[in-house]
C-alpha cells in the first residue's frame, strides 16, 4: 500500500530538508556569520514544521524568540570576534568524525523508519485546550511584566553591544593615527 502524497506531505518534506540542510551546513561552513545564517534557516524551517503541525504559538515563539532575539545576540557576539583568528582558517573541527558518525546514525534511523512504513500519526488538538485566545489571556494576566522586562533587557544589551563595538573602533582608529604619526 503506497503512501498518499498530499501538499502537506510535500511541504513537510521541503521544510524538513531545509532544516537538515541548514544543520549540515553548520558543520562545513567556516565563517561564523555564515554559520549563524545557516542556523537561522534551520530555525525558520522548524517554525514552519511547527506551524504545519498546528502548533502556531510555538511556531511564532520559534521565530520571535530564537530567530529574533537569540540570533541577534549571537550576531552581536560574532561581530565582537576577531575574524583574523586562526580558528577561522582551519577547515574542519576535530569533532568532525564524531559529528559525521552521529549524522549517519540519524540518517540510518530515519531510513529504517521510512522503510518500515509506519503510519503517520496526526495530533489531535482541541481548540478549547490550546488556542491563541486562551494563551493570550493567561499571558497578559500573569506574564506581561516579565515580557516587558525581557524587552528592556534586550534593548540594554543591544545598546551595550553597540557601545563596545564603537569603543573598539575608536581604539583602532587612535592606534592607526599614532602609527601614522610615528611614521612621519
Amino acid at each position: 500500500m503506497g503512501v498518499a502524497v498530499t501538499i502537506e506531505t510535500v511541504f513537510f518534506g521541503i521544510f524538513s530538508l531545509g532544516a537538515l540542510a541548514g544543520a549540515v551546513a553548520m558543520f562545513f561552513l567556516r565563517h561564523p556569520m555564515r554559520v549563524a545564517l545557516a542556523l537561522i534557516g534551520t530555525m525558520l524551517s522548524l517554525a514552519a514544521i511547527y506551524a504545519q503541525l498546528g502548533l502556531h504559538v510555538i511556531a511564532v515563539f520559534q521565530v520571535l524568540i530564537y530567530v529574533g532575539a537569540v540570533m541577534v545576540f549571537m550576531i552581536y557576539a560574532i561581530m565582537l570576534l576577531d575574524v583574523r583568528d586562526r580558528s577561522f582558517t582551519e577547515r574542519f573541527s576535530p569533532l568532525l568524525v564524531a559529528g559525521l558518525a552521529g549524522l549517519l546514525l540519524l540518517v540510518g534511523v530515519l531510513v529504517d523508519g521510512l522503510l518500515r512504513g509506519e503510519p503517520v500519526v496526526t495530533p489531535v488538538i482541541r481548540e478549547d485546550v490550546f488556542s491563541v485566545g486562551t494563551f493570550a489571556a493567561v499571558f497578559m494576566d500573569e506574564f506581561w511584566v516579565y515580557f516587558a522586562l525581557a524587552a528592556v533587557l534586550l534593548l540594554v544589551a543591544e545598546i551595550a553591544a553597540s557601545a563596545v563595538i564603537d569603543i573598539r573602533r575608536r581604539g583602532e582608529d587612535l592606534a592607526a593615527a599614532r602609527r601614522e604619526k610615528l611614521d612621519e
